[in-house]
């Protein structure tokens, strides 16, 4: 079903979908890179640990075939002989298995780099259904893996008859040679062609190493649907998280009306803007931008302040600076200080007015605010 798909995945993979890969295992790998290494590493191995090897190893062997009659003839002491010379031949080509296994481990990571995930280990029933088997052999995958096989088969048997071709008359004329002199011989002669076998190798791994890179990148491309839906995943969906917005703007709004009860004065538009003020004279702050709205906010605002007896007044420029200049929550800009000084003077000569009767305050003449304050005062 994967395949099927693969030509609507036209886009390049995301950088989460490259870290779920990874973190499942699934990273570029090249088994021709590892194998070529490991063969060179062990030729390597055997130019320089070979002659030792080889000397402790008949050393070895000549021990172990002189056997006295006792010895043969008991069991335990064969067994026990047997276990000492195997520990003893492990010992010999330790440092060779270990340059061995420090390669296959080292060369991996070239290319993906430290990796380690228990996901491999995973039992897969998939893996035993005979049909997908068959899918995954019956495909251009397989075809490649055949292709592949069939050319590294091709140019290993040519380079190994090339090379026999060239020793052919030392290896005829090793049959003539003492028994020395034919060992020293055929494993130079082995030892040479296995480092041209290997090497041979090389093209292989070359032409391997990108083309798993771009298999890799390739089998995690993903659909433009695949990318959407990740993204909603990863950033939330819009719709949802519009609604969040409007939610927590209704709340903010609904806390911002519950203060405005708590305002020293409203300042209106009259209609499209009203903002209220409080201001404690018992605090060495400035006044505060307790609410602040337009259109249908500030109707609101106007008729909760008249349902609370907090003064409404019409300051057209003031009300106007104070929304596009003012947060809520937050002291009056230092500008307009002087401003809402004179509403609130007014204020509170009306509140006196009010409680203790006397001479009615004046009419409040329209406050001016300083240059750029008001949007609409620049366009006129």
């Amino acid at each position: 079903m994967a395949e099927e798909h693969d030509s609507e995945r036209t886009e390049s993979a995301s950088p989460r979908r490259l870290e779920q890969a990874r973190e499942e295992g699934n990273v570029a790998r090249s088994q021709e890179l590892t194998t070529f290494a490991l063969l060179m590493a062990g030729a390597g191995g055997l130019w320089f640990f070979g002659a030792g090897i080889f000397q402790q190893m008949c050393a070895l062997l000549q021990r172990g075939l002189r056997l006295d009659a006792m010895v043969a003839a008991d069991a335990a002491q064969m067994s026990l002989r047997l276990h000492e010379q195997s520990i003893e031949a492990l010992v010999v080509i330790a440092p060779l298995l270990l340059l061995l296994m420090l390669i296959a481990f080292a060369v991996p990571q070239l290319l993906s780099g430290w990796i380690f995930t228990w996901n491999a280990l995973r039992f897969d029933f998939q893996r035993l259904n005979p049909i997908a088997g068959v899918g995954r052999v019956v495909s251009w995958r397989g075809l490649a893996e055949l292709v592949k096989a069939l050319v590294k088969a091709t140019l290993i048997a040519a380079v190994g008859a090339l090379v026999l071709w060239h020793y052919r008359v030392p290896l005829q004329d090793i049959s003539q040679l003492s028994l020395e002199t034919a060992i020293v011989q055929t494993s130079r002669i082995a030892g040479v062609s296995f480092l041209i076998v290997a090497g041979a190798l090389a093209v292989v791994a070359a032409a391997d190493v990108p083309f798993q890179i771009w298999r890799h990148g390739n089998d995690l491309k993903m659909s433009r649907e695949e990318l959407r839906r990740e993204h909603r995943e990863s950033e939330g969906d819009p719709q949802v998280k519009a609604a969040i917005r409007n939610q927590q703007r209704a709340m903010a709004r609904r806390r911002m009306m519950a203060d405005v009860p708590t305002a020293s004065v409203i300042v209106t538009n009259p209609t499209h803007y009203a903002v209220a003020l409080r201001y404690d004279d018992k605090s060495t702050g400035a006044p505060r931008v307790v609410a602040k709205g337009a259109d249908l906010v500030a109707a609101r605002i106007r008729e909760l302040g008249e349902q609370h007896r907090v003064p409404v007044l019409e300051s057209p420029a003031l009300a106007r600076a104070m929304y596009h200049n003012a947060e809520i929550g937050a002291e009056i800009p230092e500008k307009l200080y002087a401003a809402v000084a004179e509403v609130l003077a007014y204020v509170f000569q009306l509140r006196r007015y009010h409680e203790h009767g006397g001479l009615a305050p004046k009419p409040l003449m329209p406050v001016a605010v300083p240059a750029g304050l008001d949007p609409q005062g620049e366009l006129q």
